[in-house]
Formats: structure tokens, sequence, C-alpha cells
């Protein structure tokens, strides 16, 4: 447990905190020499230090790093808004800062967001000005739809008269979704019940733009798939006189329905310790909602322009079956025009087309294709007054970025030589030059970038030497960013830099005292590598060691993995503090990231992972351990644990059961067993359809090697998980028990993907994680 009195008193928390630590890892150490006599007991004694443990660094607020909650420009960028807390003690207050001077002033007092009525402000959770600076839009009282909370309450400020009022007429609390202001100023749109509708500020009118939305008829925002792997939510954009608004359609008829059953009664996010007397038990409840599975049929979608005043909608014209092609991007060209992005069901060939708003005909005018799968473009930027956009493409072997005729197709490359543009930021005023994120000599950093529009020369790094990553919101006008920074060894760092000459005009969060508190917890900073993975690549690692460390001795390692094309784990960034805590508790501690994880390396690297998602990785993440044993002979080859979530669990089972002899314990949690149970989009997009693909789905499921197991392996999941199934865990369990394998399990009822719901669940989660290799994979046993 924490202890409060130690939080209050910051000079005497670290003596007190390493004091307690070191207390705690003793009776770790305790408890494992007592797991040889006594293992029934000292199960409990494990079991109990870990929970001190993950109480003492992952629950601890003097290790929780603060953000920086402002990052919104006013005009070009000579002022920034920051959220602060009230001197009032009540409420946020909305701050404005010159972004030269630092001259600070309260826009918005917290006073000023009391609804009439009330005695407190509302909660800000998020907030917009709008466009000529005379009002400001504030959500609050928001829900969770699936992965975040996109639906709650508006309220407009009125910062000259003074007056707040709730949008949306009568709609239900937390019922409205992605308002924003018209470019005018003068109207909000929103999403409610999936249709759109315009509110005009003045005349309090609210026109409804479409009709037929429904469960099935999605208007404005996303169906499930689409949200979780396009990131389409916000799902509709204004034009840029305000005329008009584009929107996604999607419309599920026909899909099938997955069911999440909540045995306890207790609707999604609700999670039930106890049942109070004198109620009777309850009965189970379901949910269902649209889920489609590797090969079987997607939502039909389709783009929409509808007008603010209300009317017939025009739609899009793309072509193709609607059910069996992807609009993962879309935006507006000019007033007139919308920007599409159409893709076949392979996610191989991207079309980018121009529709005209007011007929909905389009032609094509660029097209990225590749034999793997292309990315969607994100950053697509207009130039030229129009004439040209920005796009992001592989097409020579690394992501470069092009200049795109609108009118010929004609592409123009920007950024020259061999290494990876990672996003596009923004372009200067004056056009003539563009910012962008990438690290050609290391693809575990990230740094800031400009290069000449034109092509003409080498790009130029703006970012000093300061290793690590970095990352910037650039001001309209080009002259700032908010700029963000950390390394594995130093906290996130938070300021403002003018720009091109990055100097930094004021820090806006210092997490730097966090950096001391964590050293007594690893044995110093962490060590970057490059090792041997086989075939003659070489990957990236990282490596940590557990306090006092002795080269001398031998320790136990445990690899942290996810290993597929959506997460980089090697990223030289502040890592979670579990991490540490297994550093503290006396373990090795390393990751290694293999080819087909999105790492700054070539399409090569990337694209390699096509078709071969488990086999590839799991045989690379062998050989690079088997490497990284044979360079550091602390390393005790014959005690190596293994351990990741989601794909990362996934990836935990395909290396315990094709590599049993190289890893001896496992922990898996949230896994995809079978490539076929997950989704359409994710898994097409590497494997194929498995109608076409068998083979690969075959050798790509971890659960078709069970057969392998021979170590110790914990299975955990949560049954409410609407993203990766409960069905795969308990197909695996049922595997395991068929084949005469033991293992251990733990089931967390009603919680989702992030297995977080509920008081002390992710506390719980991480003990057991922890417990579990210390049961299995004792750190103190260390041999000479």
């Amino acid at each position: 447990m924490v202890h409060t009195e130690l939080l209050s008193r910051e000079g005497g928390f670290a003596a007190t905190w390493r004091r307690e630590l070191r207390a705690a890892a003793a009776l770790i150490a305790f408890s494992a020499v007592m797991a040889i006599a006594m293992p029934s007991s000292a199960h409990a004694q494990l079991r109990e230090s870990a929970a001190k443990l993950i109480a003492h660094t992952m629950g601890n607020p003097e290790f929780r790093v603060k953000s920086f909650r402002g990052g919104t420009w006013l005009g070009n960028g000579d002022a920034y808004l920051d959220l602060e807390p009230s001197a009032s003690g009540a409420g946020n207050d909305i701050v404005k800062y010159q972004t030269a001077t630092g001259a600070r002033e309260i826009l918005v007092a917290a006073d000023r967001l009391i609804p009439s009525g009330e005695k407190t402000p509302l909660a800000v959770e998020e907030y917009r000005m709008s466009p000529d600076g005379h009002r400001v839009l504030v959500f609050t009282n928001s829900k969770t739809v699936w992965r975040r909370n996109t639906r709650g309450d508006y309220w407009v400020l009125d910062l000259t008269s003074g007056a707040l009022r709730k949008l949306g007429g009568d709609a239900p609390a937390s019922s409205l979704m992605f308002a924003k202001f018209s470019p005018d100023s003068g109207k909000v749109g929103y999403v409610r019940g999936n249709d759109i509708y315009v509110e005009d500020l003045a005349s309090k009118k609210i026109a409804r733009l479409t009709e037929d939305g429904s469960d099935t008829v999605i208007n404005g925002t996303s169906d499930w798939v689409n949200e979780e792997e396009f990131d389409i939510r916000d799902g509709f954009a204004w034009s840029p006189d305000s005329h008009a608004i584009a929107f996604w359609q999607f419309n599920t008829t026909g899909l099938q329905k997955y069911t999440l059953i909540y045995d306890l009664g207790a609707p999604r996010g609700e999670i039930v310790t106890e049942i109070p007397y004198p109620n009777l038990g309850p009965y189970p409840q379901t949910l269902e909602y649209q889920y489609p599975l590797a090969g079987t049929q997607n939502s039909a979608v389709r783009v929409g322009v509808a007008s603010a005043a209300g009317g017939q909608v025009v739609w899009m014209q793309t072509g193709g079956d609607p059910h069996n092609t992807y609009i993962p991007e879309m935006g507006w060209a000019d007033s007139g025009h919308v920007l599409i992005q159409h893709m076949n069901r392979l996610q191989n060939r991207n079309e980018f087309l121009l529709a005209d708003a007011a007929t909905g005909a389009s032609r094509t005018v660029l097209v990225d294709e590749d034999r793997a799968w292309v990315d969607v473009n994100r950053d697509v930027l207009w130039i030229n007054q129009g004439r040209e956009f920005l796009v992001l493409s592989e097409r020579d072997g690394w992501r470069h970025l092009y200049r795109v005729a609108r009118d010929t197709g004609k592409t123009q490359l920007v950024t020259r030589g061999e290494f990876d543009v990672v996003s596009l930021d923004r372009v200067s005023p004056d056009e003539k030059w563009v910012y962008f994120i990438a690290s050609p000599e290391n693809a575990t950093q990230r740094y800031l970038y400009r290069a000449r529009l034109d092509g003409t020369i080498a790009p130029e790094r703006l970012t000093p030497n300061v290793p690590g990553t970095h990352s910037y919101t650039i001001s309209p006008n080009g002259e700032w960013a908010f700029h963000s920074y950390s390394s594995f060894d130093v906290p996130p760092a938070f300021d403002v830099v003018h720009l091109p000459d990055h100097r930094v005009m004021r820090k806006t969060v210092d997490n730097a005292a966090i950096a001391e508190r964590v050293k007594p917890l690893s044995g110093g900073p962490a060590e970057f590598v490059k090792v041997d993975a086989g075939n003659g690549l070489t990957v990236d690692a990282w490596l940590i060691k557990p306090p006092n460390f002795d080269p001398a001795k031998k320790y136990p390692l445990i690899v942290y993995v996810y290993s597929e094309p959506a997460g980089q784990t090697t990223a030289d960034r502040w890592p979670s503090m579990f991490d540490r805590a297994l550093t503290s508790a006396g373990y090795l501690v390393a990751s290694f990231d293999n080819a087909g994880t999105p790492a700054p390396r070539g399409r090569e690297w990337r694209k390699i992972v096509y078709g071969n998602v488990g086999p590839l990785s799991s045989q690379q993440q062998a050989v690079a351990l088997q490497s990284l044993e044979k360079t550091h002979s602390y390393i005790d080859a014959k005690r190596v644990g293994v351990w990741g979530w989601s794909g990362g669990g996934t990836e935990t089972l395909n290396l315990m059961f094709r590599d049993p002899e190289i890893y001896s314990v496992g922990v898996s949690v949230a896994s995809v067993p079978d490539q076929r149970l997950y989704d359409t989009i994710y898994q097409e997009r590497y494997l194929g359809l498995p109608q076409d693909s068998p083979k690969a789905y075959e050798q790509s499921s971890a659960i078709n090697f069970a057969s392998g197991l021979r170590g110790d392996l914990l299975v955990m999941h949560g049954s409410g998980d609407d993203n990766v199934h409960f069905q795969g865990f308990e197909l695996l369990v049922n595997k395991l028990i068929s084949l005469g394998k033991q293992f251990d399990m733990r089931v967390y009822p009603g919680r989702t993907h992030s297995i977080s719901e509920g008081k002390g669940t992710n506390l719980d989660v991480y003990t057991n994680i922890l417990g579990y290799f210390e049961e299995h994979l004792p750190p103190n046993s260390a041999s000479h």
C-alpha cells in the first residue's frame, strides 16, 4: 500500500521509501527461499510481497508523470491556451499565454462555467475556441464508447455576454458526440443517435441533416471495426465555407453479431463486487454488437455531403462493392470537393479520389499500391493554393513525402535519402518548408526535421543532440512548437520552443525529479544494443539491470514482447513503471523489435511479415535473445521468462510453444491464439483473407503449436473484452486441457481489453504477473 504520510513530505520521501523498498525486496528474497521448503505458504508470501512492490512502484503517485494539458494554439500561434486548476479550488481555468513573453491571463475562469441553478463549475474534459475567438465549446459529463469517452454534454460560453448554455435541445444527458464549430463560428455540428445535427448559435434552431440513423445505419461516426483499426471516431467535417458537412456512413446490416455476457448482471464497464441485501441474485446481461471476424462480411461504407441547412444528401461515387472496400480517410479539398482515400478489401491498393460535393462524381488522382499492404495517409496537406497535396508513400522502398498535382496526379519527391518519414507535421506559411518527424540514424528515436518543399536540398534536423523521443505540435505560423521529450532514463518534459533554432522559451511541465526517485529501482541506465537475429539481420534491443548489479553473477531475464506491425517496443522513451518493478525485484529485463514492427527502417523491414506473422517474429525473437546471451555472460540462459499483452500476449504463446527450450516461463495477457478470431481489417491486412490463405492463418496461429509447451504458463483475460474476445481464451484453455498440458489462468469478470475496470484491478494484474515470475523464476537463486 502507499503510505499517505510519505507523500505529504517531499523532503523525507526518498530515504523513507528506499528503506521500505529494501524491506519489500528482502521479503521477496525470503519468500523465494521459503518456496523450496514450504511451497504452499511461500506462494501466499510471494504474492503479498509482489503486491507491496507493485504498490510502491506502479501505484505510487511519486512516480506518476504529469502531462501538459494545454496545447491549443490561438490565431497564428502568438498565444496559446492551457487548462489549469482554479485558485478557488473548484474546477479549472482556461488560461491564455503570450507565446513570446509568457505573459499569463485567465481567459475563462472556472466560475464562468457554472450552469444556472448549479453551484460548481463544469468539469472540463475537452474544450475548443471558436475560429473568431468569441466563444468556447466545452465537453463534459462524458461516457465511454468502446475505447474512449466520446459521448457527453457540450456547452457553449459566449465570452462577450457571459451566457452559458447547453447544446442539443431536448437531447438526453451524455448523448452528443464530436461537436465542433463551423469555420464561420456561427454554428455547431454534432452527432446524436447516429444522425448529424447543426445548431445555429444565434437563433438556437437545430437542423437534422440525416434521418436514417439507427442501430445499423451510422452517420457521422463509426462502426466497431473501423473505429478500432482505422481510428475513425469523429466522422464528419465542415466545408471551409461553412455551407456543408461531409460525413461517413456505415451500414452494418447483414453483419454477424458478437455477444458479450455479463454474468453478474451489470452493464458494460460496471464491476460488481457484492450483491446488497435484501436484493435477489441477478441474472446475466448480454451485449450484442456487430463484429466482423476475418473473412466475414464488413459494413457497407460511403461518404455523403449534406447542406448545413438540411436537404437531400449527395453521395460520393467511389465504385466497387461497399462491403468489400474501405474508406479509411476523407476530407475537404476545397469548399466544392472532397478528397477520399478508397481501399480494396486486401488493403494493397489505395485510390485518392477527388469527388464533386454537388454531384458526387469522382475521379482518381493517385493510386498507391504495394504487394503487401499500403498505409493510410493521415497527413494530407494542401499546398500551392489547392493545386497540389502532400502524401506519404513507400513506392521507392522508403516512406517518403511526395507532392501530388491535383489535376494530373503527377508526383514529385520531396524528402530525398534512404530514411523514413515517420509523420508529417506542418507546412510553413510561405510554403518553402515542410516539417516532419524522422530518425535516419537510429530507429529507436524520433526527431524533428524540415525539408524544402521543392525537394532540392537534403532534410535538415532541427532537434538538438538530445537522444530520445521528441514530438511537436507546431503553430500555424511555423515559428513556435509545443515540444515534448523523454528517453528511457529521462521522464517526459514539456516546453515551448522557437523554430527553427529550437530555442526553449519556457517549460510547461517538469518531471525531472522522478528520474532521481526511480534510480534505486534499477542498476544504472538502460543499455541499447543491436543484436543478430539471423540471416544477417540486426535488430534493436534494450536491457535494464537490477539494483546492486554484479556482472560476475548470473541473473534471470524477463523479455517484454509485442512483435506485431501495430507496435514498437524498443523506442527510446520513458517506459512503463512495471519494467522497473521487475528490475527492483532482481530481474534483468529486455525487449527486441523483430522485422515487421513499425520501426523506421524501410519498407522491406516492415512488409516482410506479410503472410508470416507468427513464425517469422518468434524465430527472430529467439535468435536475438540467444545473441544477447552470448555477449552478456551474466544472463542465465536457463532462466528466461517472457510476457506481453494483446499482440504481445500472442507472441508470448508463440515463444512458449515454438521455442520451449529457450523460454521457461511465460505470462500471456489478452492474446489472440487463433488468428481467425480477430477482426477483418487488422488480420486481413497482414495475412490476406482466411478463405484465400488458410495456410498462412494456420502457421501464424499460436494455438496450433500448443503441444510444444513445456514451461510454466499463465494466461490472463477479461471476460468482457470486446476487442480480443474471451472466445479465444476459452479455445486455448480447451486446447491445452485436451493436450494434457498444465498451465495457470486468471480471469477478470466483465473487464475489457485493458483489464483496468474496477477498484484494484490494475494492481492485481501486475501483482500476479510479477508474482508468477517470482514463483517460477525466482530471482535470488542466481548462480555464481
